[in-house]
């Protein structure tokens, strides 16, 4: 490997250990929610604020910042968005009273999507036009390396020493992926046509909007089944609660193999079309996986493949609205990470909604197959209109050149 390659390489795991920090905090939270409701005095029920309260951050801070700072050179953006989340970490280890938690919670947030996104278009950058959806996903891999060994090891320092100290750890690494990107990434100054204008002008095609569209209804498919799973595999499965963990692994090492497999998807059947197949998959499973889960070894392997198809999907939609954003790619991508927060709270209100009328826990995964079916309907529609605009545009320059 050459030194630039090397280099290269460093880059893009640097901003990888980034994403390993965010997926840590994103889903540990969830893990500890008893222990902190505990300890700031409120109950499990209004606890469950503190995960809103992210999500709530990551939606709004993730097109602010990608439109607020379009002209800012991106290696200086990424390094103050990671010291922005360190930060605000520390101040959740030493936050103590639902307020100051709540604040803290949300700060934390803003960072994500933004970091996200503005990280892949780096990603991309530095590698071939093939190798693209690969470089996304190696940094995007950083979250489902976070679900196998980041969320279970924070969650077990929460558990037996301090809520608080999983957040000062992930503060910690922040810091250091802050010096890292410091140290391998090259400078990069924005393009001339960068500007809050240009970054707007992404959200006047409609193939942008088709493109979050399937993150939002798509994933709100995975989310329906996923918010349930502990439930859903103690009553169904039969599975002792503390087994639970290692299902969540399994996911978790799901998300990584699908990472890892997203780049040979985009090179071999192409991005859309990659879209498309893995979400159809998603559906199916999700369509069956009420019934699967009365087994138990069928369950876990469910809920592996679970994990592997929807992480084939992730990269592959970043590149797609970098594809569709033309000059307004850094909005469009942190939009991503948005739409797919939206899409975490459709996927759970939807799955509630049925779990209270009396359905069982084989419901949600119903919803589920509906939602991620329906992400494949407006992947269809997005790859109709684009292959009648691609001819309409073909047919038309004969003309104009028989006109000149």
């Amino acid at each position: 490997m050459s030194p630039a390659a090397r280099r290269t390489t460093f880059a893009i795991l640097a901003l990888a250990l980034g994403g390993f920090a965010i997926g840590t905090t994103e889903f540990v939270t969830m893990g500890l929610l008893p222990q902190i409701a505990e300890g700031t005095g409120v109950d499990i029920a209004t606890a469950g604020h503190y995960v809103s309260a992210y999500a709530l951050g990551v939606v709004v801070g993730a097109p602010l910042i990608a439109v607020m700072a379009a002209k800012v050179p991106r290696k200086g953006l990424l390094m103050a968005l990671m010291g922005f989340f360190a930060v605000s970490h520390i101040a959740i280890a030493f936050a103590d009273t639902y307020p100051t938690v709540m604040a803290a919670r949300f700060l934390a947030g803003i960072p994500h999507g933004a970091f996200f996104g503005i990280g892949s278009v780096v990603a991309a950058s530095l590698v071939s036009h093939q190798r693209r959806t690969a470089a996304v996903a190696t940094l995007l891999g950083g979250l489902g390396v976070a679900n196998v060994i980041g969320v279970p090891l924070a969650t077990l320092l929460g558990q037996r020493y301090s809520w608080h100290l999983p957040y000062l750890v992930v503060g910690a690494v922040a810091v250091v992926t802050v010096a890292a990107i410091g140290v391998f990434l090259p400078h990069q100054s924005p393009s001339g046509e960068e500007s809050m204008r240009s970054e707007m002008r992404a959200l006047r095609r409609l193939q942008v909007w088709l493109a979050l569209l399937i993150g939002v209804v798509g994933f709100g498919g995975m989310f329906a089944m996923y918010s349930f799973i502990t439930p859903t595999m103690t009553e169904l499965a039969g599975l002792d609660e503390s087994y639970i963990p290692w299902v969540l692994a399994a996911y978790g090492i799901g998300m990584v193999t699908g990472m890892v497999l997203s780049g040979r998807v985009a090179n071999r059947v192409g991005v859309l079309k990659g879209i498309i197949i893995a979400l159809s998959l998603v559906g199916a499973l999700l369509a069956v996986f009420g019934w699967a889960a009365q087994v138990l070894w069928l369950a876990v392997v469910m809920v592996f493949v679970l994990g592997v198809l929807p992480s084939i999907v992730v990269p592959l939609l970043q590149t797609r609205l970098m594809d569709v954003a033309h000059e307004g790619q850094s909005l469009a991508a942190a939009l991503n990470h948005s739409t797919l927060n939206m899409a975490n709270a459709l996927g759970a209100w939807l799955g509630s909604l049925v779990l209270a009328a009396g359905w069982g826990y084989g419901a949600p995964s119903l919803v589920g197959a509906g939602l991620a079916l329906l992400g494949v309907g407006v992947a269809v529609l997005s790859a109709v209109l684009e292959r009648r605009a691609r001819v309409a545009r073909s047919t038309a320059r004969p003309v104009e050149t028989a006109n000149v």
